[in-house]
């Protein structure tokens, strides 16, 4: 038996109270916009609680808050993530933010000109919508995985938390990008380990190192990463390609600190034979575990029924205003405008971008129908 849902309207809805979601609503309410943010969570901030127990962010302090409020913590500390959490509930609050924990938006769809956002017991039907969710949804797992033995741990980097969950005996991280390093680096201390794949390069500094600190973090995060590094340049548009392909390189492990650990390096995971993974060069390891940090699918078209992607599945945008739809947005993709947009002080100038972009589109449509009324008013008048 079907259940009728309530229909409430609202100018502006924002799916995702992250740090994407939380910085469009900042801008939206600078601009006088009304909407409502969407978290499918029961807190704010619960998508960095959930993640691995040592994580911290890879960025210090000084480039994690949001536009209007500095993180709080000294400027070269790198926040763990249930610190990050934290401040970006203390956000929601200070700047008193409509979000709505516990609602799962199930399917966006456009009707009449409106969009229809069905969330448990609720259609929200909306001029614009905010997906402000990064690519980083489903789990992205080879088809070769069910092959392996029943008797290695098989886990995802976003449902590994500590080394309490793995078996006695070698660990295989397939995947060499950040969260691969960082997790390598940890498991290392109790377990044989080898890190699987091709080099995604690293910094040739040490992020922490006094000339790190105040030269050439600055320079990078701040000019090459947040200027340079953007859709709008040749070399930005270079650099989007090889990223999506490759990965983005390490930020604050570096590979002589794996090696000095004794991480083994090796190559490809490509299939399994006899229930083991094998490499790219035919040679079986044999692990007990293996942690897939080999990333993530949007999965954004199974629940947006909208002609907003492309072959892939890839939302089609220009800097998050997707193409052929008047209300609909994306914010904290990958690359969405330069290299910094999944990092914190660059989705806060995409949130700016969009919100600026929402606040036109809704003045103009008002100026269209004032002008319509007018015109109404005079062929009455001329009666």
């Amino acid at each position: 038996m079907s259940t009728k849902r309530e229909t409430d309207y609202v100018h502006t809805v924002i799916i995702g109270a992250g740090q994407a979601g939380l910085a469009v609503a900042y801008h939206l309410a600078q601009q006088g916009v009304r909407f409502v943010v969407l978290e499918a969570n029961a807190r704010v901030g619960d998508n960095w609680r959930k993640r691995w127990d040592s994580l911290r962010l890879f960025t210090a302090a000084r480039y994690d808050g949001i536009a209007g409020m500095p993180f709080p913590a000294s400027r070269f500390e790198f926040p763990t993530k249930d610190e990050m959490a934290d401040y970006l509930e203390a956000y929601a609050k200070h700047f008193k933010l409509p979000v709505r924990t516990g609602v799962q938006v199930e399917n966006v769809s456009r009707e009449a000109g409106r969009y229809l956002v069905t969330a448990n017991d609720r259609i929200y039907e909306a001029e614009h919508v905010v997906v402000a969710m990064a690519n980083f949804q489903k789990p992205r797992i080879p088809a070769f995985a069910a092959e392996l033995a029943p008797d290695i741990v098989q886990l995802h980097s976003s449902d590994y938390r500590n080394r309490s969950q793995l078996r006695p005996g070698g660990v295989l991280i397939v995947g060499a990008g950040n969260s691969g390093a960082e997790i390598a680096k940890e498991v290392v201390r109790n377990h044989p380990t080898w890190v699987s794949g091709p080099d995604t390069g690293h910094l040739p500094f040490r992020p922490s190192s006094v000339v790190g600190r105040y030269l050439l973090m600055p320079l990078i995060l701040r000019f090459v990463f947040h200027r340079v590094l953007t859709t709008g340049t040749p070399m930005g548009r270079k650099a989007r390609a090889g990223t999506v392909a490759r990965g983005a390189p390490l930020i604050r492990v570096q590979p002589k600190d794996l090696a000095a650990l004794g991480v083994n390096r090796v190559e490809r995971t490509v299939g399994a034979k006899n229930g083991l993974p094998v490499l790219e060069g035919g040679r079986a390891l044999d692990v007990a575990n293996v942690i897939w940090c080999t990333g993530f699918q949007s999965g954004f078209s199974s629940w947006i029924d909208v002609a907003a992607f492309g072959a892939k599945g890839e939302p089609m945008h220009e800097r998050g205003v997707v193409v052929g739809e008047p209300g609909l947005y994306f914010v904290g993709l990958h690359f969405l405008y330069s290299f910094s947009s999944v990092m914190i002080h660059g989705v806060s100038r995409d949130a700016e971008h969009i919100a600026t972009v929402i606040k036109s589109r809704s003045l103009a449509v008002a100026s269209r129908r004032e002008v319509k009324r007018e015109a109404m008013g005079s062929v009455y008048a001329g009666r």
